[in-house]
């Protein structure tokens, strides 16, 4: 039997510019629906809104497959429930979490504390229906790539199954990037060969978690090796020191356009071939999913977003380069799933 792969977009993906006005929610629903790529909307809701977002997603015949937040350890793990329980109300499959790097006492979180948190939320996960997939982000506690790997060896020490968020833009921005390489100390391990960032190399980590069955969801963004940094957008709560440390406050650059931008669109040259790595990791996850009857994936979200580490600041339409890397996915996938 043939695999089935569904492609959605995340909310913030519903935009053009962050500097036009806001869509409201029926609208972004109509514009997903009417652009014929997408088969489900991402999106975990305030809990005052979600009736609002039930109407529109039975309006538009558009489910919500799939959702998503942040959590600080030490204060958010009754939200994290919460929202699994919200998310499995709404009909999500998953709940894509990112869990903070720091604890809410200041200390870099542990992977005892990590795999703590994971089988609570898998528990819960399994009674309600809607399942945690822990996310590799940056300024999370994946952001240290070697950890994932400890950690899902620790939770599968308790019988249960690792599931993970493959957000690869995370990973292959750091790709001949000095600057990012230094974060958590990784560059030592890359020069070494321990870790292996290039998927077009052997044992790289992204088709290690691949070929381990980790991935049970996967966020779309495209991003290029040492990415250009988003120098039209700074972090806000940073702004007022903007000339005293252009380089802490300007956007780490974890978004490259899908599609060529027109002019004045961005800020830095632009040459699709570069998103060729960034490329080979999707095909290489569609071959294991079309080829691996066990295999949990079943989501694909496109996720180009505004926020200052990404597109804030950009000319180009965020949804356009969504809409163009969703029919990239499907055709894809059509392609490898009939080999």
């Amino acid at each position: 039997m043939k695999q089935e792969l569904l492609i959605g977009i995340t909310e913030s993906g519903v935009m053009h510019t962050d500097a036009d006005p806001p869509i409201p929610l029926d609208t972004k629903f109509q514009m997903v629906k009417e652009s014929g790529v997408y088969d489900y909307f991402d999106k975990t809701p305030p809990l005052e809104l979600e009736d609002d977002y039930r109407r529109c997603s039975e309006k538009y015949e558009l489910p919500i497959l799939a959702g998503g937040w942040f959590y600080v350890l030490g204060r958010d793990e009754d939200l994290l429930m919460e929202n699994l329980r919200l998310g499995a109300r709404l009909g999500s499959l998953v709940h894509n979490t990112q869990i903070i790097m720091d604890h809410q006492d200041g200390s870099l979180v542990s992977d005892e504390q990590v795999v703590e948190i994971y089988l609570r939320a898998y528990e819960t996960g399994e009674a309600c229906g809607c399942r945690p997939t822990f996310e590799v982000h940056v300024n999370m506690w994946s952001e240290d790539f070697r950890r994932i790997e400890k950690v899902a060896d620790l939770v599968e020490k308790q019988g249960i199954p690792f599931r993970m968020t493959l957000d690869h833009s995370h990973v292959i921005f750091k790709i001949d990037n000095p600057r990012e390489q230094e974060v958590f100390n990784i560059r030592e391990s890359i020069e070494n060969g321990d870790l292996v960032l290039d998927p077009f190399q052997d044992n790289h980590v992204c088709g290690k978690w691949i070929d381990c069955g980790f991935v049970n969801h996967c966020h779309a963004r495209a991003a290029v090796p040492n990415n250009p940094r988003n120098i039209w957008k700074h972090h806000p709560s940073l702004e007022g020191m903007v000339s005293q440390h252009p380089k802490e406050t300007i956007g780490r650059g974890i978004q490259y356009p899908f599609i060529k931008p027109g002019p004045g669109q961005w800020h830095s040259e632009w040459d699709e071939s570069l998103l060729e790595p960034w490329k080979e990791v999707l095909s290489q996850l569609m071959r294991y999913h079309a080829s691996h009857s066990e295999s949990q994936l079943k989501t694909i979200s496109t996720e180009f977003i505004p926020n200052p580490d990404y597109g804030g600041g950009a000319k180009y339409s965020i949804f356009e380069n969504s809409l163009a890397c969703a029919r990239w996915l499907r055709e894809t996938w059509n392609t490898i799933s009939t080999q």
